[in-house]
């Protein structure tokens, strides 16, 4: 007990050694952390998928799962059945992949009549403000469920924080740079907003069409390039299901390794066809400035 007591003692005359001198110690309490939504779950909210990052990968792997059983029934070959259901287990990343990338294109490719909606709300003498409200009541489907919560977040937050929520819920470099020039023009104003809205739709638009020329000239490659590597493996499922001398092959360690050798090729394959086929993407220099709270579906 004295010995403790000594030390509460000391301790106390050191601190009030250093609030005299100006010397004390800092006490700080930890900051507490923003809630932030992962990229897996802002991958799945672009996609309109309403799953968490878990629960859409018990998916997955439930319909991979499937597929490996009714494989096995059919061919009665376990090894054979475990690259088809590795290709059903991620054929719900690939749709909604595919389903993100629309959604996010359909965001870009209206954002010049969205912005040629703004100048036109602005030259009716509106503010920036309900401009913006007014593209999320009215203007083009997707932007309208980009910005349906527009309106909540500019109550709770501000205008600037609500801009830069969504922007960080699209995520894409074309929507980046308008959100931008829309958090600049709500900061600073001025009478140049509107003709700096119309320089960007006329940019935008050019970007647009000379992306999506690129993309439309590489879709039929891309579709004979996944028949390839689907179509193999799907006649060998039938070949093995209906014919005895086809399974008995498969089933000896000779068609064992077959099957093992064909796999890594497809994969291998897959990896290259994908790196040399993946579209041109525009980095985004201006994302990740947000914290991105409660994102929407």
């Amino acid at each position: 007990m004295r010995l403790a007591a000594a030390l509460l003692a000391g301790f106390a005359v050191y601190l009030l050694a250093g609030f005299l001198t100006g010397r004390g110690p800092r006490l700080e309490w930890p900051a507490r952390s923003k809630p932030t939504v992962s990229a897996r779950q802002l991958w799945l909210t672009q996609a309109g998928v309403d799953l968490s990052p878990r629960q859409f990968w018990a998916v997955s792997v439930t319909a991979g799962g499937f597929a490996f059983l009714l494989v096995v029934l059919l061919t009665r070959l376990p090894i054979l059945a475990l690259v088809p259901a590795v290709f059903v287990g991620l054929a719900p990343r690939a749709y909604f992949g595919r389903l993100r990338m629309r959604r996010l294109s359909e965001v870009a490719m209206v954002w010049p009549d969205g912005l040629r909606d703004l100048v036109a709300s602005i030259s009716a003498g509106m503010s920036l403000q309900r401009a913006i409200e007014n593209l999320a009541d009215k203007g083009p489907a997707p932007l309208q469920r980009a910005f349906e919560r527009f309106p909540l977040l500019t109550r709770t937050l501000g205008v600037v924080p609500a801009l830069e929520i969504i922007k960080e819920e699209l995520a894409d470099p074309t929507s980046d740079r308008v959100i931008e020039v829309l958090i600049i023009a709500q900061q600073r104003g001025g009478n140049i907003v509107g003709e700096i809205l119309t320089d960007l739709a006329e940019a935008t638009t050019r970007d647009l069409w000379t992306m999506e020329e690129v993309r439309t000239a590489a879709l039929e490659q891309k579709i004979n390039a996944r028949v390839v590597f689907v179509l193999p493996w799907a006649v060998l499922v039938a070949l093995t299901a209906f014919e005895e001398s086809y399974r008995d092959f498969y089933g000896s360690r000779l068609g064992v390794l077959v099957v093992f050798v064909g796999a890594l090729m497809s994969g291998f394959g897959i990896w290259v066809v994908g790196r040399l086929g993946r579209d041109p993407e525009e980095q985004r220099v201006l994302g990740g400035s947000a914290v991105v709270v409660g994102a929407s579906k």
